[in-house]
């Protein structure tokens, strides 16, 4: 394995791996030959928002979350675009004391905000009408995971909430947990901890679910984007938390 450090925090081209098994997005699924592979498309015209336009980690709301995702761009505008990722360890290293000792060893509900009823974005936001699922009941049951991870091979520690999934902390009702939740969203998403990833055409990236959150950038109106999708599952959130396994 070779691996080209991105910045000296987190981030990295990597060659040589096994990264794990194929996901199917049962919200996003591609076409029936390649239901695993995600067709992520905004046309010139449209001005509504853009697939994965919110800070997050992919599919956070299953019971079993993908560990990981590629993401190709076949065709990419003039100008914007970029991608935006941040890093839950270095979110968990430089977080208050009072908060790690809150949440280390408690868990987090999250809910498929996007792809339910509840929550459900206004109409003219949602992306990709028409190959995405909504309105799906389900979407909106609570799953709960931990809210910290510690990775398997390294024992490093991080957090993993997002904004678009993370509804609660066990134990504490919505309302009771949206300022603290607040608040780690923000710290999470500090420059310090966040690289911003440039498109080129045919180029690849791959991340860390576990480890990281992203967030599509949506400014470039007029122009058309076309990227391909496809999310692994790996060892799975039991060898990351075995203790809530």
């Amino acid at each position: 394995m070779q691996t080209h450090p991105i910045t000296g925090l987190f981030g990295a081209e990597i060659t040589g791996v096994d990264f794990g098994r194929p996901a199917v997005n049962p919200y996003a699924p591609g076409p029936e030959a390649h239901p695993e592979m995600t067709y992520i498309v905004k046309e010139a015209h449209e001005r509504t928002g853009v697939f994965g336009g919110g800070w997050h980690t992919d599919l956070s709301f299953l019971d079993q979350p993908p560990g990981g995702s590629v993401l190709c761009s076949l065709e990419v505008p003039p100008y914007g675009g970029d991608t935006m990722f941040c890093s839950q360890q270095a979110a968990w290293d430089s977080l208050a004391p009072a908060l790690k000792d809150l949440l280390d060893g408690r868990r987090v509900a999250h809910v498929g905000k996007p792809y339910g009823i509840k929550w459900a974005p206004p109409l003219e936001e949602q992306a990709m009408k028409g190959s995405t699922k909504r309105g799906d009941p389900d979407a909106d049951r609570e799953r709960m995971h931990p809210a910290v991870l510690t990775h398997p091979v390294t024992g490093r520690k991080g957090l993993y909430i997002n904004p678009t999934y993370a509804l609660r902390l066990d134990g504490l009702s919505e309302e009771m947990s949206r300022p603290i939740l607040q608040e780690l969203f923000g710290h999470c998403t500090l420059p310090e901890h966040s690289l911003r990833i440039r498109w080129e055409k045919d180029m690849i990236v791959v991340w860390d679910n576990y480890a990281t959150q992203h967030y599509a950038i949506n400014d470039y109106h007029g122009h058309r984007r076309e990227m391909r999708r496809i999310a692994f599952w790996n060892e799975g959130l039991p060898a990351w938390a075995p203790e809530a396994a």
